[in-house]
C-alpha cells in the first residue's frame, strides 16, 4: 500500500516536481531528502514502496510515471528485494522498462554494497558515508537542479539521517531482515504525532512471538529523526526497569542521586518540562504488569512506546493490536533467509506456523542454514510428535507445530554444538529477558559442576556456543551495560525472550537442571556486592533480584545464598522497591519456613525487613502485629536472645508511635534504648538508633526541650563515629533542626537546616525520602521564622509534587505536607484552594489512621481554621470544641496540640459571643502552657495576646493591658520587632494556631 504525502513551499511557485520513491526501511533518508528539495524551491511528494509480488515489475513501475515531474528511487540493496523478485525480474524491467523512460528517472544510491548490473542505467548518485553539505550537493546535481544561493529554512528541520539523535539508549540493533509493518509503523507513528499533548503513549499489544520487541525497535530507527532523545527500557522486570529507566538522568544532565525512584523523578520532570529535549521517545519493551505504571509513566511534548502482553494498557494508553505477519509478508521473509525456496513452498511453512513472527525467524534460520527442502522440513515437524510435550507452552494461541520445530534445532545442536545445550540450560535456570551470563566467567572454576567447567576454561568454545544461539536466534546479545557503559567479559549479558525460554525449558532435559540452578544460585551469591546500603550498589542487586525464584535460591539451605536473598530484600528496603521488597519477603518466608527454624538469625532478619516495609508503606497495624508475634517467640524460647529481642521491641516501639500509642512507645523505647547501652554500649549503630528513637517519641509526646537534649547528644555521637556525610548523621541534624523548631526558636532553626540540606543534596541528591524530609523541615522553618515567607509558596508547591510522586498521594508523609501547604496558603488568602488540600489531607488521615487518632482529631482544628477564615464561626467552633475534647482524651491537657488547639477555641468562643468562656478557658491554658513550654515560647505569648482580648471583650481593660505589654515585649524580645506574630499582636489581630500533624 502507499503512503503519500504532499507538501508545499509556502506559497512560493516551485519550478519542479520530484516524486520521492522509497521503501519503508528507509523513510528518515525520504522525509531529509524532501526537505532538503523544498528548501530549494522544489515541490515533493514522499511514496513508500512495496508492490506486491503478484504484479507485474513493470505495472508497478508504470503506475509511478502517472506523477508529474521526475521519479527519484531511493535505492540501496534492500530495495530490489521487496517483494522478494528473482533479480532477472529486475534486471528485465531496468534494461526495458525504465531504460525507455531514462529521463523520468533519476536515483541515489544509500548503500556500499553492489546493485544490480542493470542499476546502470539509473546513474545513482552515491549519497554512501558522505556530510550532510555534500549529500545536498550531490543530490541536487544529480536531478540537475540549481541550488538556491540563499536556502529557505523549514520551521522544523528534519535530521541528517546518518546524524545519531543526541541520547540513544540500548535500542536494539536494527535487523536487516525486518520485514513488512509499514502500514502498521505508520500508524503507530500518526497515532502519537497526533496525540494530546502529554499523553503521547501507544500499547503494541500482542502474545509472546509476535513481533513486538521488533516493531518497536524499527519504529525507533526508522524515525529517530523525529527525536533528540529515543531511551530503551527493558521492563520485563520492574527492578530493572525502574533501573534502567532512572539511568536516563545521567544521559539528560539531571543532578540526582544514585537511588533509582530519586533517578525517576527527575526523568520524569525533565520530560514533562521538555528540558533539556522537547522530542524524546521513550520505549518500555515487555511492560506486562502495569502496578505502580502511574509513578513511572512519562508526560510531556515527547511519546511513550510500549509493548506488552497485558490488554489492561488498552485503559491507560492508545493501544494498537500487533497481528502476525499477513501471508505475503511471511513468505517474502522466508524467501529472504532462505533463498533456495520458492513462493509457494515458502506459503506452506508460513501457514504451518499461523504467519507467527517468532516461529518464523526459526523456521527461515534452520532452513536458511541447513539448505534442507521444505518438504523434508515439514515431514519432521508434522510426524515427529514429542512425547514430553502434551499441550502448548502458552495459553495465547502459540502454534504447537512449533515446539517440534524447536525440538529439532535443539537436537541438531546436541550432535553439531552441544556446548550450546549447556549454555542453553544454564540460561532456563535464570529468569527471562536480561541474563548476566557473564557472571560465569568470574565463577571458580573448581566450583562449577564438572560438565561446565569449560565455560571457565575454553573461552573460544563459549564464543562459538553463543554465536550459535545468536545465529539462529535463540539469544540476542546485549550491546551495553546496565549502566551505558562498555561492557567487559565479565559484564556480558545476553536477552532471551519470554516464550523461547518457556519452550527450551520445557525441551531441555531435567536431568541437568538440578546442578544448572544451583550453579547460577551460586553465581549470584558470588555477584552479591555485599553491601546493600551503599547506593552504588543498588543496580548491581537490581540485576540480581530476578534471577533469585528461578534459580531455586529462595528454597537454598547455603549460608552465603540465603545472605544474598537477604541483601536484595535490604536493597528493596533501602532504595525504596517496597512492593517488590514485600512480594520478595513474603515468597522468601513460605519457602524458608520448611528447613528454618522461626527464630533462626536468617528468619529474624528477614522479618525485620519486612516489617520495615510495610510499617514505611503505611500498614502499621500490620506491621505491629508482625513484630509481636516475634517477640512472643522470642521470650517464650528457651535460652535468651538480648538482642534479638531488642531490636524486635525497637520496631514495635516505632508502630506504637505511629498507632498514636505515645506513652506505651516512649516506655518502650526507653528500655531499648538502656538494653542496647548495656549489651552494646553508647556509640554502636543499635544504641544511636534507639536514642534517635526515643528523641522521636518525646517530640511526640511534646517534651520538645528533653528531644533536643537527646538529639543533639546523639548527633554528635554520630558526627564522631560516622562522620558527618552519613546518612544517620544526616537525620539526626534534621531531628535537632525539627526540635529547635518546635521549641519556638525558629532562627537556630534556620541557620542550622541550611547546610544540613545542602550536605543531603550533596549526599543524597534532592528526591531521596530523607532528602525530602530535610527540605520539608527547612521550608517549614523559613515559614515559622518569619521571612519573606510570600516566596516559599512556589517551593512548597513544588516539594509537595515531589512528595506526591515518591511516596503517593495518600502516603502519611504526603498528607503531612498536604496540610502544612493547605495551612500556608489559608494564611495567605488562597481559601478554596486551601480547603481543597486541608480536606484531602484530614480525609486520608481517617482512612489510614481511624478518626480517634491523636493526628486525625488534631486535623479538626485545622478544617475549623477554613470555616473561621470562611466566616462559618459556629461550624468552626464545633470542630474546635471537638478536636479539643478528643485531644485532651488522649493526649492529656498539657500536651502542646492540647494547648494550640484551646488557643483556637478561645478565639472561636469570642467569635461567637461566649466572652466568660473564653476567658476562662484562656487563663487556664496561659497557665498549662508556661508550665509545659515555658514563658517565652510563641505558643505561650499567643495564648497571653488571645487572653488580653478576651479580657478586653469582658471590660476586664487593667488586666489586658499587663498581659499584652508583657507578651508584645517578650515577643520583640524573641522573635524579633517584625516578626509576623509580634506585628500581629501589635496591630491586635487574633493569634491562632494550626496543627502540624506528625507521626514519626
Amino acid at each position: 500500500m502507499a503512503e503519500q504525502r504532499r507538501s508545499g513551499g509556502g506559497g512560493a511557485t516551485a519550478s519542479e516536481h520530484i516524486l520521492v520513491v522509497f521503501p519503508g526501511y528507509h523513510r528518515s533518508w525520504a522525509a531529509w531528502i524532501e526537505q532538503c528539495l523544498e528548501r530549494h524551491g522544489h515541490r515533493a511528494t514522499l511514496h513508500r514502496w512495496d508492490p506486491p509480488r503478484e504484479v507485474p515489475l513493470e505495472d508497478s513501475l508504470g503506475d509511478l510515471l502517472l506523477s508529474s515531474g521526475r521519479v527519484l528511487l531511493v535505492l540501496n540493496d534492500w530495495f530490489f528485494e521487496l517483494g522478494p523478485r528473482p533479480a532477472g525480474e529486475w534486471n528485465d524491467a531496468l534494461r526495458g522498462f525504465v531504460a525507455a523512460h531514462a529521463d523520468r528517472f533519476a536515483a541515489v544510491n544509500l548503500t556500499n554494497r553492489p546493485l544490480l548490473p542493470a542499476t546502470a542505467v539509473l546513474e545513482p548518485a552515491s549519497l554512501w558515508g558522505l556530510s550532510e553539505e555534500a549529500v545536498e550537493e550531490r543530490l541536487l546535481a544529480r536531478l540537475g537542479l540549481a541550488p538556491l544561493p540563499t536556502p529557505r529554512n523549514p520551521a522544523t528541520r528534519v535530521r541528517f539521517p546518518d546524524t545519531r539523535c543526541d541520547v540513544w539508549g540500548e535500542v536494539p540493533r536494527r535487523n536487516p531482515r525486518f520485514t513488512g509493518r509499514d502500514d502498521l509503523l505508520t500508524t503507530i507513528h500518526q497515532r502519537l504525532a497526533d496525540a494530546e499533548h502529554g499523553a503521547a503513549a501507544c500499547t503494541l499489544l500482542g502474545m509472546s512471538g509476535i513481533g513486538k520487541t521488533q516493531l518497536a525497535a524499527e519504529y525507533a530507527h526508522r524515525f529517530s529523526t523525529d527525536y533528540d532523545v529515543v531511551w530503551w527500557v527493558n521492563s520485563d522486570d520492574r527492578n530493572i526497569q525502574r533501573d534502567r529507566f532512572g539511568e536516563l538522568a545521567v544521559e539528560l544532565g539531571l543532578r540526582s542521586g544514585s537511588e533509582p525512584g530519586e533517578r525517576i523523578r527527575a526523568v520524569r520532570n525533565a520530560l514533562r518540562r521538555g528540558d533539556p529535549y522537547q522530542k524524546w521517545l521513550v520505549i518500555f519493551d515487555g511492560w506486562d504488569d502495569t502496578d505502580g505504571a502511574d509513578s513511572l509513566l512519562p508526560q510531556g511534548s515527547g511519546h511513550v512506546l510500549i509493548t506488552s502482553r497485558n490488554r489492561a494498557w488498552s485503559e491507560r494508553t492508545d493501544a494498537v493490536e500487533v497481528p502476525g505477519f499477513v501471508r505475503a509478508e511471511s513468505v517474502a521473509y522466508l524467501m529472504r533467509r532462505a533463498g533456495h525456496i520458492n513462493a509457494a513452498e515458502a506459503e506452506e511453512v508460513a501457514a504451518e506456523f499461523g504467519d507467527v513472527p517468532l516461529p518464523l525467524v526459526q523456521a527461515a534460520s534452520w532452513l536458511g542454514e541447513s539448505g534442507m527442502e521444505v518438504s523434508e522440513y515439514l515431514r519432521m515437524v508434522r510426524e515427529r510428535r514429542l512425547s514430553t510435550v502434551d499441550e502448548p507452552v502458552t495459553g495465547d494461541g502459540f502454534p504447537q507445530s512449533s515446539m517440534t520445530s524447536w525440538s529439532i534445532l535443539l537436537n541438531r545442536f546436541r550432535r553439531a554444538q552441544p556446548q550450546a545445550i549447556d549454555v542453553l540450560g544454564l540460561c532456563t535456570s535464570f529468569a527471562p529477558g536480561r541474563i548476566p551470563l557473564g557472571l560465569i566467567r568470574a565463577y571458580p572454576h573448581a566450583d562449577l559442576p564438572e560438565n561446565l567447567r569449560w565455560m571457565t576454561a575454553d573461552l573460544p568454545a563459549w564464543s562459538r556456543a553463543l554465536d550459535t544461539l545468536v545465529k539462529y536466534s535463540v539469544l540476542t546479545r546485549e550491546t551495553r551495560g546496565p549502566a551505558g557503559m562498555e561492557m567487559g567479559p565479565h559484564q556480558e549479558s545476553v536477552h532471551m525472550h519470554r516464550l523461547v525460554h518457556d519452550i527450551v525449558s520445557k525441551l531441555t532435559g531435567d536431568d541437568q537442571r538440578d546442578s544448572h540452578r544451583r550453579a547460577v544460585r551460586t553465581l549470584l551469591a558470588e555477584a552479591d556486592p555485599g553491601n546493600p546500603h551503599d547506593s552504588r550498589n543498588w543496580p548491581r542487586y537490581a540485576e540480581l533480584l530476578p534471577h533469585l525464584e528461578p534459580s531455586g535460591a529462595l528454597e537454598s539451605t547455603r549460608p552465603r545464598v540465603q545472605e544474598t536473598v537477604l541483601n536484595c530484600l535490604r536493597y528493596c528496603s533501602r532504595s525504596g522497591e517496597y512492593t517488590t521488597g514485600l512480594n520478595l519477603a513474603r515468597r522468601t518466608r513460605e519457602r524458608w519456613a520448611a528447613f528454618l527454624p522461626p527464630l533462626s538469625p536468617q528468619m529474624l532478619d528477614l522479618t525485620r525487613e519486612e516489617s520495615t516495609m510495610v510499617r514505611v508503606s503505611g500498614r502499621f497495624r500490620e506491621a505491629y502485629d508482625l513484630d509481636r508475634a516475634v517477640l512472643e517467640r522470642l521470650q517464650a524460647a528457651p535460652g535468651t536472645n538480648p538482642l534479638a529481642e531488642l531490636t524486635t521491641q525497637g520496631a514495635m516501639a516505632s508502630c506504637l508511635r505511629h498507632l498514636g500509642r505515645y506513652d506505651e512507645a516512649y516506655a518502650l523505647q526507653h528500655e531499648v534504648l538502656e538494653g542496647t547501652d548495656h549489651l552494646l554500649g553508647p556509640n554502636e549503630t543499635a544504641t544511636m538508633v534507639a536514642r534517635h528513637n526515643l528523641g522521636v517519641s518525646l517530640r511526640l509526646l511534646g517534651r520538645f526541650a528533653e528531644a533536643y537534649e537527646l538529639d543533639l547528644e546523639n548527633y554528635g555521637i554520630r558526627e564522631s563515629v560516622l562522620r558527618a556525610r552519613h546518612i544517620s548523621t544526616l537525620n539526626s541534624s534534621s531531628a535537632v533542626t525539627h526540635d529547635l523548631r518546635l521549641l519556638g526558636r525558629y532562627r537556630d532553626a534556620l541557620a542550622r537546616q541550611e547546610p544540613t540540606v545542602r550536605l543531603h543534596l550533596q549526599v543524597l541528591g534532592p528526591q531521596h525520602p530523607q532528602t525530602l524530609g530535610a527540605r520539608t523541615q527547612l521550608v517549614m522553618s523559613r515559614r515559622r521564622g518569619g521571612g519573606p515567607t510570600h516566596d516559599i509558596g512556589p517551593e512548597m508547591a513544588s516539594l509537595l509534587d515531589e512528595l506526591a510522586q515518591v511516596h503517593g498521594r495518600e502516603h502519611y508523609r504526603t498528607l503531612a505536607f498536604l496540610t502544612n501547604y493547605g495551612n500556608y496558603l489559608r494564611e495567605h488568602g488562597d481559601l478554596s484552594h486551601a480547603r481543597e488540600l486541608i480536606e484531602e489531607a484530614e480525609a486520608g488521615y481517617r482512612a489510614l489512621l481511624g478518626p480517634a487518632h491523636p493526628v486525625a482529631t488534631g486535623m479538626l482544628a485545622n478544617t475549623g481554621l477554613i470555616m473561621q477564615a470562611a466566616g462559618e464561626r459556629a461550624e468552626a467552633m464545633s470542630m474546635f470544641e471537638a478536636a479539643l475534647a478528643g485531644l485532651t482524651a488522649t493526649l492529656g491537657p498539657d500536651h502542646p496540640w492540647v494547648l494550640g488547639c484551646a488557643l483556637c477555641t478561645t478565639g472561636a468562643r469570642n467569635f461567637n459571643g461566649r466572652i466568660a468562656d473564653a476567658v476562662e478557658l484562656g487563663r487556664d491554658t496561659v497557665r498549662r502552657t508556661r508550665r509545659t513550654l515555658g514563658g517565652e515560647h510563641p505558643l505561650t505569648l499567643s495564648c497571653q495576646v488571645a487572653l488580653a482580648a478576651d479580657l478586653r471583650a469582658a471590660r476586664e481593660h487593667e488586666e489586658a493591658a499587663k498581659l499584652e505589654e508583657d507578651a508584645l515585649l517578650a515577643l520583640t524580645r524573641t522573635l524579633g520587632a517584625q516578626h509576623p506574630h509580634t506585628l500581629s499582636a501589635r496591630q491586635r489581630t487574633r493569634p491562632y494556631w494550626d496543627f502540624e500533624p506528625y507521626l514519626g
